[in-house]
C-alpha cells in the first residue's frame, strides 16, 4: 500500500503527461514466499503486478515481466534436482526452470534411506525422564547418522572451491536444515556435541526453557528471597549441589512451619560444602552485579562443569545465554538481583543468533531462519510426512471470522474456506522445500525418520525428492547407514589445491610465549598506616591491657562526636550524640552517651580550643603521600583536624588516653610515630610553608603542640633513617 500510493502520482494527473519520465522496478520471487504466520500473501503478487501492468497502460508505458533463470548460488545437480522433483508443484507461480553460471561446477545429491521407528521399544529404566526418547528412537538414529557422517566430511571430505579447485569441508560448510524445532532438531545438536564437533547450537533459543538456566536462576530466587523453600529445594537437587530426593525429603519433612533454610543451616554437619557454598553466597548477594553473582556460581563454585556433566554439553548454550540476558539487562536497568529476576519471569527472553558462516561452526536451523542464508553442504533430515495441526481455532470466511467446526459437521461456506485454507498451506509447504533445496551450493543430502508416506505422496518432502532424483538419473550408491541414491555432476575426484593438500602435514611453529610459564609480577608494597607503625600507644601503667577493646571503642565513640557534633546546633547536641551512638558496633547506651558527650563537650566548648573547629577548619582529612622508610613506598592516613593558613599548616590528632604526659618529650613513641608521618606527608604537600602537629588530649581539653624534629626523629627510627630538622 506504500508503494502504490507513491507510485500512484506517476501514472495520474500532471505527472503523468511530464517530460520527465518516471520508472519503477520491482524484485520478487513468489517461491520465496514463506512467511504466511506474518501475513505474506503470494496471490497479492502477481494482484499487485497485474494492476501496475494496467495503470502504466493507460499513459502508454508498458510493464516488462523479465525472469532470472540463472542461479548463482547452487551447482547443476542441486539445480536439477529442483526442477525436476517441484516441476508440477503447486504455489511456484509458474514453471520452474534454472541455468546454472557454471555448468562444470561439480554438484551432489544424495538421499539417504530412511530411519524407521522401532517396531517395539524397550522399556525404559524407571527412574529416567518420561519425555526423554529411548536410543533406538528414529529421530536419536538419524542424528547420531548426522553426526557420524558430518565427523567423517570434517575429517576426509572435499568440496569445490570458488576457484574450481577441490578443498577440505569446514564445519562453517555445513547446514543443517529442519522445518521446525522439533525433537529432531534438538537431537543432532545433541548428537554433534556428544561427539565435540564444532557447532554453533540452537538458531533460537528460549532462556526460560533450558534446564541449566532453570537450576541458576531458582539458586538466585532463594539468594534474593531465603524464605522461598521450593527455590531452595529446586537448587539443592540441582547438580550445583546435588542433593538426593532422600536427603531433601529428610531435610524439608516433619520441619513445621520454619524455613528450609533456617533447618538446613542447622544440619551443618550433614552438609557442609552446601552450607559454605549458600553462605559465601548470600554473603555477596546484596553486594554483586546480576553478572558478577552468576560468574561466581559458575567459576568459584565450580558451577559450569557440574550443570556440564549433568545435563551434557548442550546445557552451555542456556548458561552462555543467560550471561548475556544479565550483561543487557545492566545496560537498560540499575542493576539488582530481585529486577533482574523480575525481568526474565516477565519476558519470556528467545534470543535469535546470526548463524552466518563466518564463525565457522556446523550450523542447524529452521528452513525459514535460513532464508538469505547459504552453504557448501546443506543436510535436510526433516522430510519425513508430517502431522496434521490445526494452530488457528478461526477460520477466514467471506464473511469474516468464524470458529472453526469439526470437517464432518461443517456448513458447505466453512468447508470451502476449510479446503482453501489447506490448499494454501500445502502451496507454502512446497515453496518452504524450493527454499531448503536451493540453500545448498555444491552437496545436498535428504534424509528422513519416521513415516515417509506412500510413493507418491505429495505432502512428503523425502518422497517428492525420492522421485525427482529417478527423473534426474540419480544412481544406487551404498551409504554408511545403507543404500540410497547419489545424482552427481562434474568431477568429484580433483586434486586438493596446493594449500589444503599443506594445511594436512605442516602446521605453524608454536610461539615460545606457549610453552613459557609467565613471570609473576612482584607484590606491591604495602602502603604505611600511620595509626598501626607500632609502638607505645599509651603512658607506662595507664591503662589495663584487658580493657583496650573498651578503650578502643571509647575513643572512636569520641572521635565521632567531635567530628559531626560542630555541624549541629549547641542545643542539639544531646540528642544528636544519641542518635550518632545508636548504631553500629560502637553503639552507646543513655549512661555511656552522657559521659561521652561531657568531654566531647569539654573540648568544643573550651575558647582555646574554638579555632579547631572553626568552619575554616577540615575535619577527618585522608591524606596519601610517597615515603621511602621501612621498605614502603606510600603512606595513607586520616588527619582528625586539619587547620591550614598562607603560612602555617597545622595537622591535630585526637587522643582519649586517660594518662596525659606531662611534655612532650614523655608522649609514647607510637604516637610520636603517627605524628611523624603525618608531618612527613604534609612537608611534601606543602613545602614552602610551616609545619605543625600538635595533640588534643580530649580528658583533660588540652592542645600540646610537639616541638619541631620530635616526631620526625621517632618516624624516621622506623628505618634507621637520620632524622630531620
Amino acid at each position: 500500500r506504500v508503494i502504490e500510493s507513491l507510485a500512484r502520482e506517476f501514472t495520474t494527473g500532471e505527472s503523468a503527461r511530464s517530460d520527465q519520465p518516471r520508472t519503477m522496478f520491482v524484485v520478487g520471487d513468489v517461491k520465496q514466499s514463506i512467511y504466511s504466520f506474518q501475513g505474506a500473501d503470494p496471490s497479492g503478487f502477481t494482484r499487485t503486478q497485474a494492476e501496475f501492468a494496467e495503470a502504466f497502460s493507460k499513459v502508454g508505458q508498458q510493464v516488462k515481466d523479465l525472469q532470472l533463470e540463472y542461479s548463482f548460488r547452487s551447482s547443476l545437480a542441486i539445480l536439477s534436482l529442483v526442477d525436476h522433483a517441484l516441476e508440477t508443484a503447486p504455489g511456484l507461480g509458474r514453471e520452474v526452470k534454472h541455468l546454472t553460471l557454471d555448468p562444470d561446477r561439480p554438484g551432489r545429491v544424495d538421499l539417504w534411506p530412511v530411519v524407521l521407528p522401532p517396531e517395539k521399544t524397550e522399556d525404559q529404566h524407571w527412574a529416567d525422564p518420561v519425555d526423554v526418547p529411548a536410543p533406538e528412537d528414529a529421530s536419536v538414529q538419524l542424528a547420531n547418522r548426522i553426526s557420524d557422517a558430518i565427523a567423517e566430511m570434517l575429517e576426509t571430505g572435499s568440496i569445490p572451491g570458488k576457484d574450481g579447485e577441490m578443498r577440505r569441508v569446514r564445519p562453517g560448510d555445513v547446514m543443517v536444515l529442519v522445518r521446525r524445532r522439533s525433537e529432531l532438531f534438538h537431537q543432532i545438536i545433541r548428537a554433534c556435541k556428544t561427539r565435540d564437533l564444532p557447532i554453533a547450537g540452537a538458531d533460537r533459543l528460549r532462556i526460560g526453557g533450558e534446564l541449566a538456566v532453570k537450576d541458576l536462576t531458582a539458586l538466585l530466587a532463594f539468594l534474593a528471597t531465603p524464605e522461598d523453600d521450593l527455590s531452595l529445594a529446586a537448587a539443592l537437587r540441582s547438580p550445583l549441589f546435588g542433593l538426593s530426593e532422600d536427603a531433601l525429603f529428610r531435610l524439608a519433612h516433619g520441619r513445621g512451619p520454619r524455613y528450609l533454610w533456617n533447618v538446613l543451616r542447622e544440619q551443618t554437619e550433614q552438609h557442609p560444602a552446601v552450607i559454605e557454598m549458600l553462605g559465601d553466597l548470600r554473603d555477596e548477594a546484596d553486594y554483586l552485579r546480576p553478572y558478577d553473582l552468576i560468574d561466581r556460581i559458575l567459576t568459584r563454585h565450580d558451577g559450569r562443569r557440574k550443570l556440564i556433566a549433568r545435563l551434557g554439553s548442550e546445557a552451555e548454550d542456556g548458561i552462555d545465554a543467560l550471561l548475556a540476558q544479565a550483561l543487557a539487562y545492566e545496560r537498560m536497568d540499575v542493576p539488582s538481583l530481585t529486577g533482574f529476576l523480575t525481568w526474565l519471569a516477565v519476558d519470556d527472553v528467545e534470543i535469535k543468533r546470526q548463524m552466518d558462516s563466518a564463525s565457522d561452526q556446523i550450523r542447524v536451523m529452521t528452513v525459514h531462519g535460513a532464508k538469505g542464508l547459504e552453504a557448501p553442504v546443506v543436510i535436510l533430515p526433516d522430510t519425513s510426512r508430517p502431522r496434521s495441526r490445526v494452530h488457528n481455532r478461526l477460520i477466514k470466511t467471506q464473511s469474516g471470522l468464524v470458529w472453526r467446526t469439526a470437517s464432518a459437521e461443517a456448513p458447505e461456506a466453512l468447508a470451502a474456506a476449510s479446503a482453501a485454507e489447506q490448499e494454501a498451506a500445502w502451496e507454502e509447504n512446497m515453496r518452504l522445500l524450493y527454499v531448503a533445496m536451493t540453500r545448498a551450493e555444491s552437496w545436498l543430502i535428504i534424509a528422513a525418520a519416521g513415516d515417509i508416506g506412500n510413493e507418491g505422496d505429495a505432502a512428503s518432502w523425502y518422497r517428492i525428492a525420492e522421485a525427482g532424483m529417478r527423473v534426474s538419473g540419480a544412481t544406487k550408491h551404498d551409504f554408511a547407514s545403507g543404500p540410497g541414491l547419489r545424482f552427481e555432476t562434474g568431477n568429484w575426484d580433483g586434486v586438493l589445491a596446493e594449500q589444503e593438500r599443506g594445511k594436512e602435514t605442516a602446521l605453524p611453529p608454536l610461539p615460545s610465549w606457549i610453552t613459557t610459564n609467565p613471570t609473576l609480577p612482584p607484590e606491591p608494597a604495602t602502603p604505611l598506616l600511620p595509626s598501626d607503625l607500632g609502638g607505645a600507644k599509651v603512658m607506662p601503667g595507664a591503662d589495663d591491657p584487658g580493657e583496650l577493646e573498651a578503650a578502643l571503642r571509647h575513643g572512636r565513640q569520641v572521635h565521632r562526636l567531635l567530628e559531626l557534633l560542630p555541624g549541629y546546633d549547641r542545643r542539639d547536641w544531646a540528642q544528636a550524640a544519641r542518635d550518632l551512638l545508636a548504631f553500629g558496633e560502637d553503639a552507646a547506651s543513655d549512661a555511656e552517651v552522657d559521659a561521652i558527650l561531657q568531654e566531647a563537650q569539654r573540648v568544643l566548648t573550651a575558647p582555646d580550643l574554638a579555632f579547631l573547629f572553626a568552619d575554616d577548619s577540615l575535619a577527618e582529612v585522608e591524606i596519601s603521600a610517597p615515603v621511602s622508610v621501612a621498605g614502603a613506598t606510600r603512606l595513607h592516613g586520616v588527619i582528625d583536624r586539619l587547620i591550614i593558613t598562607p603560612e602555617k599548616v597545622m595537622a591535630v590528632d585526637f587522643k582519649t588516653n586517660r594518662l596525659i604526659p606531662p611534655d612532650p618529650e614523655q608522649v609514647p613513641e607510637g604516637i610520636l610515630r603517627q605524628m611523624g608521618a603525618y608531618e612527613t606527608a604534609l612537608c611534601g604537600l606543602y613545602p614552602e610553608r610551616e609545619i605543625v602537629t600538635a595533640i588534643l588530649w580530649t580528658q583533660s581539653a588540652t592542645l600540646m603542640p610537639l616541638p619541631p624534629g620530635l616526631a620526625l626523629r621517632a618516624f624516621g627510627r622506623l628505618d634507621g633513617l637520620p632524622p630531620r630538622s
